[in-house]
């Protein structure tokens, strides 16, 4: 099964994990699915914490099934994108300093971190 892994960096882990846990149950609650989502432990380093969320491919799918137009009209060129800027507008709303990207993306670019 085909998985979009996140890599997270944050400055609060535990309330970052919680709602990102938080959103992603209801997502799952909203398009009947479960077990569609792993919170990674995190990592600390220069004042941040870094972790990674897997999301199945097929939760996202059907997010963007059950959005419709709205979810076209998110930023991003591919669902992946588009999912990630829904994510990170959930965590804005939250107050949270977090940033999110698309793990292989990093690992494949030749700037390295953001």
């Amino acid at each position: 099964m085909s998985r979009v892994n996140i890599n997270v960096s944050a400055t609060d882990y535990d309330k970052s994990s919680r709602e990102i846990t938080s959103t992603l149950t209801l997502l799952e609650e909203m398009v009947h699915e479960t077990d569609g989502f792993v919170v990674t432990d995190s990592e600390f380093a220069f004042g941040w914490h870094f972790f990674v969320v897997s999301v199945r491919a097929d939760l996202v799918q059907k997010l963007a099934d059950q959005m419709g137009h709205d979810f076209e009209k998110l930023k991003g060129k591919t669902p992946e994108k588009k999912f990630l800027f829904w994510l990170q507008q959930k965590m804005d709303q939250k107050g949270l300093r977090i940033k999110f990207a698309i793990k292989e993306e990093m690992e494949s670019s030749k700037f390295g971190i953001f």
